[in-house]
């Protein structure tokens, strides 16, 4: 039921009990007041007609003239309680009424002088006041029926009632009104707390009303201004804890009590193989011991120390720590990275001194051996000739390694011009020349007429073309190089191609680290420091592009480097 029907049923209510009230409660206190004023009027009336009866007068007589003249019925009683006179009755018929002597208010007035009672006639068969006077020849009574008492009651109830229900009616208007101004500024605030439950902040009440709706609805649109203040505090809040989740590189899990994970950043979800949207159930995590293990003694209250492990094939680290109210906050570090960094690190330390150590014991035996005075001239030239080899073999893996350090760190910036292809082709060509007539190799060149030139650092494209071209003499037994370009994808490719033994496909991919080798004996045996495609790989990033290989084993490789048109990334 609405708050206007509440309002105007409980008017409607307790203005119909005040009308039945005032009716109940003024019939009972009009009939009441009627009865006392009548017994007044009917003792003067009975000492009227006391005053009449005297002896010698005919009492029946007296009792009929008196009551005509009064308007009431006047009853006449001797001492001893017999009727001798009665306005309603006939002689013969007052003959045969009963006794007196015990009616009530003929007790009443033989002891006190006056004595009323209201009650059933037994002569007359209804209700009447009686009021009797003490006399000396017995009692005078005069009574009237309560007929015409009820009447006057009824009449004025009636009045009443009347006058009530048009009070009602004016009731029942003014409550209409009222509850519906009560009702629609309660409507309103309600509709708008509603919304406001619902996450629509920007609502307000629209009504200025005086009093307590007045002070209500100021108070919700200020309650509402703060609660929009303090929600935009904490979304700028969470957002602002997002970001910075986001931007971790560690995996970050939140967990409830019961190990539910209620918050989870995209490199936690990455390390973890998780993509169950939140909530997310324990079961769904990695049944990894290590994981379970540290999540359980974190939801115990006790923190757990960064324990390494393979997750994935990713070497991570798993640590918990307790949140003070409940749950557990669980990180994820991935050191895949840094342990391979670490391997190449290691790899590269024993490669370098490997790759020293041949040319330095070669030098130390040598000179040791050139020691000897004894020694044929012929034989000393040889072995200082061997020498002279070996020391500019560590000299070129020196300068090598030089050079990448300087790429890698940055030192070293391309300065972009418009190379000529062709030309430095030659030039390369020419100076490795005599190596590939050595082999029995033919040397090819393959320009494309839409890839004359490109844009690179022009000592640097010479280097690559160089590098690429060596190394495919250098592995090439018998067949040619070509070395072919063409355009595309924004910028110029250079393919360098041979017929040599080619790359089984597992070494393809790492052929550009340093010192990798696929056949490290023949590799050495051919003059080679291990370095020549990693100073390409970098070179070609420096320059914002990459390298390719391609290789089918016993029929050759090829190997592609890719010049951007643009500026290097």
């Amino acid at each position: 039921m609405r708050l206007a029907s509440r309002l105007l049923a409980g008017s409607l209510i307790v203005v119909t009990a005040l009308v039945a009230a005032i009716v109940l409660i003024a019939g009972s206190r009009l009939h009441a007041r009627l009865l006392e004023e009548k017994t007044d009027e009917l003792s003067r009336a009975a000492r009227v007609v006391a005053a009449h009866w005297s002896p010698g007068i005919d009492a029946d007589s007296l009792a009929h003239t008196d009551g005509a003249a009064l308007g009431y019925r006047v009853t006449l009683i001797d001492s001893a309680g017999n009727v001798v006179g009665d306005a309603e009755f006939s002689p013969d018929a007052r003959r045969r009424l009963e006794n007196h002597a015990t009616r009530p208010e003929i007790i009443a007035a033989r002891a006190s002088g006056i004595g009323s009672a209201l009650r059933q006639s037994a002569s007359a068969g209804d209700e009447e006041l009686y009021v009797a006077v003490r006399h000396p020849l017995g009692f005078t009574r005069v009574s009237i029926t309560t007929a015409r008492l009820e009447s006057v009651v009824n009449g004025a109830q009636r009045d009443v009632l009347a006058s009530g229900l048009v009070a009602l009616g004016g009731a029942l208007i003014l409550a209409l009104f009222f509850a519906r101004s009560i009702s629609q500024p309660v409507v309103e605030l309600r509709d708008v707390a509603r919304a406001i439950a619902g996450g629509d902040l920007s609502r307000r009440p629209a009504l200025s009303a005086p009093g307590e709706i007045g002070d209500l609805a100021t108070a919700l649109q200020r309650m509402t201004e703060q609660l929009a203040t303090r929600v935009a505090a904490l979304q700028e809040d969470d957002l602002l804890m997002i970001a910075l989740i986001e931007s971790l590189e560690e995996g970050v899990l939140a967990l409830d009590d019961r190990g539910t994970v209620v918050r989870i950043n995209e490199r936690g979800r990455a390390l973890l193989n998780v993509q169950t949207p939140l909530p997310i159930a324990p079961e769904h995590l990695p049944r990894e011991h290590a994981v379970r293990a540290a999540i359980a003694d974190a939801l115990a209250g006790e923190a757990t120390a960064p324990q390494e492990m393979t997750l994935f094939d990713r070497t991570v680290t798993v640590s918990a720590r307790p949140l003070p109210t409940a749950g557990a906050v669980v990180t994820i570090l991935d050191l895949t990275m840094l342990r391979r960094l670490e391997t190449i690190r290691r790899d590269f330390v024993a490669n370098v001194s490997h790759e020293l150590k041949t040319p330095l014991t070669v030098v130390s035996g040598y000179a040791e051996t050139l020691l000897d005075e004894g020694i044929p001239t012929e034989q000393r030239r040889k072995f200082v000739k061997t020498i002279r080899d070996n020391a500019m073999r560590m000299q070129r893996i020196v300068d090598e390694l030089l050079d990448l350090s300087r790429i890698e760190s940055g030192g070293w910036r391309p300065k972009l011009a418009t190379v000529d292809v062709t030309g430095v082709v030659s030039d390369v060509f020419m100076a490795l020349q005599p190596s590939a007539n050595g082999k029995g190799l033919t040397l090819v060149s393959d320009i494309s007429p839409d890839a004359v030139r490109l844009t690179a650092d022009h000592t640097a494209f010479r280097q690559v073309i160089t590098n690429l071209v060596e190394n495919a003499v250098r592995y090439t037994k018998e067949g040619s190089i070509t070395l072919q370009t063409r355009r595309g994808d924004g910028g110029v490719w250079v393919d360098v191609r041979d017929t040599g033994v080619g790359i089984a496909a597992e070494h393809l991919p790492r052929i550009f680290e340093r010192f990798y080798r696929v056949d490290a004996g023949r590799s050495r045996e051919q003059g080679g420091t291990g370095l020549g495609l990693a100073i390409v790989r970098h070179l070609m990033e420096a320059h914002g592009g990459r390298v390719e290989a391609a290789s089918t084993l016993g029929k050759g490789t090829t190997i592609s480097a890719f010049f951007p048109s643009g500026k290097p990334a």
